[in-house]
């Protein structure tokens, strides 16, 4: 393994955890860890550029996934922008409390959904719900085009002829 390879490794993981910690950008943690092994890697525009210049779109693509899914669960189960709001603000929250990826922004959507939509406790729960179910619908899309990147970028890397462990 290469020092390249092996950087492009740790930021990997780390983004590949980070996926499931609200507010932390996982995918540009991985992107920039690509860019950081392709610099030390002594970057050649012919091979790394097309590649980076395609990981940088899919990763302003993965970033804009919880919103678009969050969203998407909110209105398909009847919330409103309160409900995407308070998932947001549950889910920052939730970084804190056990489970709170689960937590933080089904209960958020709830108490916004109630408090201030004024909706009925079935509604706001209905809505809440709904989001809930975009947000881990996000969360699932990002862990697979997390892994399928990952791994392509580790393939693409790979060169057992420049391991830095002799």
């Amino acid at each position: 393994m290469s020092l390249p390879f092996l950087v492009f490794l740790v930021a990997w993981l780390v983004g590949m955890v980070c996926t499931f910690i609200p507010a932390v950008p996982a995918t540009l943690i991985i992107f920039l860890g690509s860019v950081a092994a392709a610099l030390l890697d002594g970057f050649q525009a012919g091979r790394d550029l097309p590649f980076l210049l395609v990981f940088g779109v899919v990763t302003l693509f993965i970033m804009s996934i919880d919103n678009v899914a969050s969203a998407w669960g909110a209105r398909k189960y009847g919330g409103g922008k309160e409900a995407m709001w308070g998932a947001l603000i549950g889910g920052l929250l939730g970084i804190f409390i056990p489970l709170g990826l689960i937590v933080g922004p089904l209960a958020g959507a709830l108490v916004a959904e109630l408090v201030f939509a004024h909706k009925a406790p079935y509604e706001a729960l209905r809505s809440a719900w709904g989001t809930l179910v975009g947000l881990l619908a996000g969360i699932a899309a990002k862990v697979v085009l997390h892994l399928i990147i990952g791994i392509y970028e580790l393939w693409r890397m790979w060169d057992p002829a420049q391991s830095i462990f002799g």
